[in-house]
C-alpha cells in the first residue's frame, strides 16, 4: 500500500480525510509539492458523492463568489487527463438550461444577463436556433441559456485518476479506514483517530462529505447543511450523437450522454431519510414515486427518450448549505484543520482548483483566488436557506 518510506515517527505532513474529488485533487496536489501525504476513506475513491453526482463542469447557473472558481477549474479541466497521466472522459460540449414555461423564461433570460455582465460567455437561445443545437428537444421548450465553455466528465474515471497519479507521486492510501475523531494536543491537530488505529500528521484536511459534521462538531463546529438525495438514472448505451449537457430553469432535470453512449440522467431533490445500503460500496436507493417523476420529466423535455431503457438507479447525496456554498476554512477551534464541506451538490467542476485552495490552506499559504465568501464564521444563527437550482 505504501508507496514511501514514512518517517521513522510514522507521522505524515497531511492527512486527508475524504477520497472524492475533493479529497483526492488535495492528496495529488500535496505529494506533488513533495509532501509525506496520505488518503482516507472509509470505503473508497468516489464512493459516494463524487461517484454518484452528474458529473458537470460547469460555470453556468453559479453564484458570483463560486463563478471564479469554477473558470478556473475548467481551465484545469482542458489537459487534466494528460496531467494525471489517466482517464477523465472529460468533453466541452456546452450547457442548454432549458425554459419550459413563461415564468422559466424569465429566469432563464436574467440568468444570461446577469452571467454575462459577470464576462461569462452565454448566449439566449430560442427558434431555429435552440433547434439546430438540440433538435431532440420538446418543441415545448419555449428558450434555453447555452454556455458553450461547460461541459462533462466521467466522475469515476476522474477521481480515481487523482489517486493513481498521487500514488506514483509517493502519497499512501488508506481505503477501507473509517475517520473517527481528530486529535488535538496543545491546541493543534495532531491526526486522526481511525477504526484501525491513529494515524499521525501535522496537518489534516477534512473532505468528508456528509459525514464531515461529526468530526468538527466536538469542536463547536457545525456546516448548517440538510441532505438532500437526488434520482439518478443511467440508460443502457445508445448510438452517440452531438449534444450538449441539457437541463432546464430550477434543476429538476439534467441529462447528457455519456463516452460510451449511456445517458446518464438526474434531478429532484428530497430529503434522505438517512438510509444506506452496502452492496457492497454505499448504494442509496431511490423511491418509486421519485423515479417515475423523473422519467415524466426527462420524457417531457426530451421526447426521444421516453422508451430509452434504463440500466441503473440511484441517488446521489447533496449537502446543501443554508446559502447553496461550500466551506473552504482553517477551523482554529479544532487545531487549525483544514475543512471542505456543503458543496451543495456543485463541487465535481470544483475539484481541480479544490485541490489546489485546499493544499495552499493546508500548507499555510493565502489562495490566489477569493475564498472569504466560503469562511466558516459567515453563518449566522438566521441564516436563510437559498434552493439549489443546479446539481452536478
Amino acid at each position: 500500500m505504501s508507496k514511501r518510506i514514512r518517517d521513522r515517527d510514522g507521522m505524515y505532513d497531511f492527512a486527508i480525510v475524504g477520497a472524492g474529488i475533493s479529497g483526492a485533487a488535495t492528496a495529488h496536489e500535496l505529494a506533488g509539492r513533495g509532501h509525506k501525504v496520505v488518503l482516507i476513506d472509509q470505503y473508497g475513491p468516489a464512493s459516494m458523492a463524487s461517484g454518484w453526482t452528474l458529473a458537470g463542469v460547469r460555470q453556468s447557473g453559479r453564484h458570483p463568489a463560486e463563478l471564479p472558481l469554477a473558470q478556473a477549474a475548467v481551465a484545469l479541466w482542458q489537459d487534466l487527463a494528460e496531467r494525471l497521466d489517466g482517464p477523465t472522459h472529460y468533453r466541452q460540449v456546452g450547457n442548454l438550461r432549458c425554459a419550459r414555461t413563461d415564468a422559466e423564461a424569465e429566469r432563464i433570460k436574467a440568468i444570461v444577463g446577469e452571467h454575462q455582465a459577470l464576462g461569462l460567455e452565454m448566449e439566449l437561445v430560442s427558434g431555429n436556433a435552440l433547434r439546430a443545437m438540440a433538435p431532440m428537444l420538446s418543441p415545448e421548450v419555449i428558450c434555453a441559456s447555452f454556455c458553450p465553455t461547460d461541459g462533462h466528465a466521467d466522475p469515476r474515471s476522474t477521481v480515481t485518476s487523482f489517486v493513481a497519479a498521487a500514488e506514483r507521486l509517493g502519497a499512501e492510501t488508506r481505503f477501507g479506514q473509517k475517520a473517527l475523531a481528530l486529535r488535538v494536543e496543545n491546541g493543534r491537530v495532531a491526526g486522526i483517530e481511525t477504526d484501525d488505529g491513529f494515524v499521525a500528521a501535522g496537518q489534516v484536511v477534512l473532505a468528508p462529505g456528509v459525514y464531515g459534521n461529526d468530526l468538527i462538531a466536538p469542536f463547536g463546529y457545525r456546516v448548517p447543511f440538510e441532505v438532500m438525495s437526488a434520482t439518478m438514472m443511467r440508460s443502457v448505451p445508445m448510438p452517440h450523437r452531438d449534444m450538449p449537457v441539457i437541463g432546464v430553469a430550477n434543476g429538476d432535470t439534467t441529462l447528457r450522454q455519456e463516452v460510451n453512449g449511456e445517458y446518464r440522467i438526474g434531478g429532484g431533490h428530497e430529503v434522505w431519510d438517512g438510509q444506506l445500503a452496502l452492496d457492497p460500496w454505499p448504494q442509496v436507493r431511490p423511491r418509486a414515486r421519485s423515479v417515475y417523476e423523473l422519467i415524466e420529466r426527462y420524457s417531457a423535455l426530451v421526447p426521444e427518450l421516453a422508451d430509452v431503457k434504463l440500466d441503473q438507479l440511484w441517488c446521489g447525496l447533496i449537502d446543501q448549505t443554508v446559502d447553496a456554498l461550500p466551506v473552504l476554512d482553517i477551523l482554529p477551534e479544532a487545531g487549525g484543520v483544514v475543512a471542505a464541506m456543503g458543496f451543495s451538490g456543485h463541487g465535481f467542476c470544483l475539484g481541480p482548483i479544490t485541490g489546489q485552495i485546499l493544499a495552499d490552506l493546508a500548507e499555510g499559504r493565502t489562495p490566489a483566488l477569493p475564498i472569504a465568501p466560503f469562511a466558516m464564521d459567515r453563518f449566522g444563527a438566521a441564516a436563510d436557506g437559498t434552493g439549489v437550482e443546479l446539481h452536478g
